[in-house]
Parts: C-alpha cells; structure tokens; sequence
C-alpha cells in the first residue's frame, strides 16, 4: 500500500497510483468475500444441545438438535438454546470476516490502529488547503 502510505505521511504521491491501487484491494476484498460466502461456519448452545451452521452471507444452512439432550429441556430452554447456537454461529462468521479483512490489510494497517491513512489529506481538502 505505498500510495496510502505516502498520503498518510503528508505527501500527496501519485493520484493514479493511490487510484489503482484501491482498485486492487477492493478486488481483493471482493474475491475474499467471494470465497466467505461458500463457508460455513458453527456454533452450539452453551450446554451443546443445539449446534446451528450459517453460511458467509449469514443465512441459516443446519440446525441440529441432540434428541438425548431434549429430556433436560422445556420448550423455552429450547428456543433458549437455539437462539444461542444461532447467534454463536453468527458470531463465528463474523469473527471470520474481520479475519479476513485484516488479513486484507496487511501488517501496516494493524499496527496503524485502524487510522485512516488519508485522513488528513481529506482535512486539508474540505478546508481548501
């Protein structure tokens, strides 16, 4: 990412350049959600009666509940439990996801701390400088 680089230090770099290169990582990120999206991802209820499987867009693709795990739950531990699997199960995609887009990043943006490398540029600009 040298053209966000050079603008995140102060120097306007190459226009084109920083253009082309966003282009780059929007393709990137394109293709990576691309592959998430033919994930699937689990989570279980806490005491692991219920296990739920999402897909990378976040749609429910399996429930599975275990039939001996029945006898020690009412119908509303029940729904209880699947709510849980559900939302582990989403939580796991989207811990997958900021894997991704980390990974997508690279180093320099981690140790960054999430800035915005043209934050500054874009000051300058709004305030005519």
């Amino acid at each position: 990412m040298r053209h966000v680089d050079a603008f995140g230090t102060g120097r306007e770099g190459d226009l084109s350049g920083l253009l082309a290169e966003a282009g780059r990582w929007a393709g990137s990120l394109a293709g990576a959600l691309g592959e998430l999206e033919e994930q699937r991802l689990a989570g279980a209820d806490p005491s692991g009666v219920v296990r739920a499987e999402v897909s990378g867009t976040g749609r429910l693709r399996a429930l599975a509940i275990d039939p001996w795990g029945l006898r020690d739950l009412d119908h509303d531990q029940l729904a209880q439990a699947v709510q849980e699997a559900i939302v582990a199960a989403h939580q796991a995609m989207g811990d997958r996801l900021t894997e991704v887009v980390e990974e997508l990043a690279g180093p320099a943006a981690a140790a960054g701390g999430g800035a915005d490398p043209l934050e500054a540029h874009v000051r300058d600009l709004l305030r005519g400088e």
